[in-house]
């Protein structure tokens, strides 16, 4: 069992979780996760690593409440414990050699890109990230970034807080000035991915993409996380999570993510149906 040992919202759907769990901890690396249940007869769920503690044996994942499991997991509190949770999975973030680095994140796909740009700080990589959110209420992670990077640009849908745009729109107004940078990191939802590489694509710049796609087993084997790279099937848990960017097939890798909406949605709301009841 693991001990949720701290526990914090960082807006209205996204929560920050420390987490005991010493053996990961000490085996963990920027661009891994784990995968876990909150209780014996739940779903496995993938999460990212955000980041990790050898001193007190933790790992921090930080998750938006969107399904029936990030829902119940939202509901633990600290002391209570997860059923299982293993890892770190994947391959880690190829990081070395790097000089001068451009990070992308959307939404809760910040707190993916978030140690990345910890550990390319603390390597004396110079960093620019661009974080992009809908609202001024959604921004997480601010006063994080700004200890790891050199050059921080927050965008809004809505102009409500910072600069209002795409974070496309910044990429842009960078690499019109100055292409010369080793790659263009990018997590976040598929569809920003995607424009992002595509934009990258015509400046000849390098681009990374963190893929999270439907997850079961994290070793391969029941094909779940499958996608199309370079015109060849790969799978996102053992050969990723990170990809070339201009080589992912995002048309296919969005219809994928959207096979199980339906499922998915009822299984929602029956669980906040019955958190409604316990309430009663």
């Amino acid at each position: 069992m693991f001990d949720i040992i701290k526990k914090e919202e960082l807006n209205t759907t996204v929560i920050k979780m420390d987490i005991k769990a010493p053996l990961i901890a000490n085996k963990a690396k920027p661009g891994q996760f784990i995968i876990l249940r909150v209780n014996k007869d739940g779903e496995r769920i993938p999460l990212t690593i955000a980041d990790h503690d050898l001193i007190n044996g933790t790992i921090t994942i930080i998750f938006q409440v969107v399904g029936a499991t990030t829902l119940l997991l939202s509901k633990l509190r600290v002391g209570d414990q997860l059923s299982d949770l293993v890892g770190p999975l994947g391959n880690p973030s190829q990081l070395d050699n790097l000089k001068r680095v451009i990070i992308v994140g959307g939404g809760v796909g910040s707190a993916i890109a978030y140690p990345l740009a910890k550990a390319l700080h603390e390597q004396g990589c110079e960093v620019t990230v661009i974080l992009g959110f809908r609202n001024k209420e959604l921004v997480i992670l601010e006063d994080s970034f700004k200890q790891v990077c050199d050059n921080l640009a927050i965008m809004t849908d809505d102009g409500s807080y910072q600069e209002k745009g795409l974070v496309t729109n910044k990429l842009a107004e960078i690499l019109d000035i100055d292409t010369k940078y080793d790659e263009v990191i990018t997590i976040g939802p598929l569809i920003m991915m995607k424009y992002v590489a595509l934009l990258t694509k015509k400046y000849q710049v390098k681009t990374i993409v963190s893929m999270n796609p439907i997850m079961i087993d994290g070793t391969g084997m029941c094909g779940g996380c499958r996608l199309r790279v370079n015109e060849q099937t790969v799978f996102a848990c053992v050969d990723g999570p990170d990809f070339d960017g201009h080589q992912v097939d995002f048309d296919e890798a969005i219809k994928r993510s959207k096979m199980y909406s339906d499922f998915e949605h009822h299984q929602y709301d029956d669980t906040c149906n019955l958190f409604s009841k316990e309430v009663e």
